[in-house]
């Protein structure tokens, strides 16, 4: 899970991410006049206080957003951290992102596509988007392997997929269609990759989907 994740070092949001957020916040603000990074999932929130401190000087041009459903936030002085007890689908944001990540965080989400395609529709044009997903854990009332044909069908909207680390990565806003229903989370699914204890995503295909398959 997320809740001590730290910035950098052994278990850390740059190590799992591939990118170090304070850094990607400083990058940006040298191009552009504000720049905006919500944590979906965050946890304590540790990370994001570690990444406002360096910036401390820029707290007018920064705002850091955390957002997690057990609300379990670390206390912090940093004005430019805030946290928002919700759960993905209840939160919808006034702005768009720079950057969104999601360490870790859609193994326990229930609408796991959902929440992706939430996600990409708050980035700005430039934003990045990166979290963890485990294809196990995205199922379908018939289909087999339903991990890898939705991995197809983000990639098609141009959400990319890592097998290898397990991660989705997205450049730039999109709005992202889904051909499939959300049915419900099971709860008692097991340890993922992780080794924790996640949840499984049930869909089956809308009917908008259904429609067209009768059509052929």
């Amino acid at each position: 899970m997320n809740r001590e994740r730290v910035l950098t070092g052994g278990n850390s949001y740059s190590r799992d991410l591939g990118i170090n957020p304070l850094e990607f916040l400083r990058t940006r603000l040298e191009e552009q006049e504000a720049v905006r990074w919500i944590d979906l999932c965050c946890g304590t929130g540790r990370a994001l206080i570690e990444a406002a401190k360096p910036i401390a000087e820029h707290r007018e041009r920064v705002e850091i957003v955390g957002l997690d459903l057990a609300g379990l936030f670390e206390s912090s002085v940093e004005a430019t951290v805030q946290f928002v007890e919700s759960a993905i689908e209840d939160w919808q944001p006034s702005h768009e992102f720079d950057l969104i990540t999601c360490v870790h965080g859609l193994h326990y989400v229930g609408d796991k596509l959902g929440a992706i395609v939430r996600a990409v529709s708050w980035l700005t044009n430039e934003g990045l988007f990166v979290g963890h997903l485990d294809l196990t854990n995205l199922r379908h009332q018939s289909v087999r392997s339903f991990g890898r044909r939705a991995a197809r069908h983000l990639r098609d909207a141009g959400i990319d997929y890592d097998k290898r680390r397990r991660l989705v990565r997205c450049s730039g806003r999109r709005k992202v269609d889904i051909p499939w229903q959300y049915l419900g989370a099971d709860d008692e699914a097991g340890p993922n990759f992780t080794g924790q204890p996640a949840v499984n995503s049930w869909y089956a295909d809308s009917a908008l989907t259904r429609s067209e398959g009768s059509a052929e």
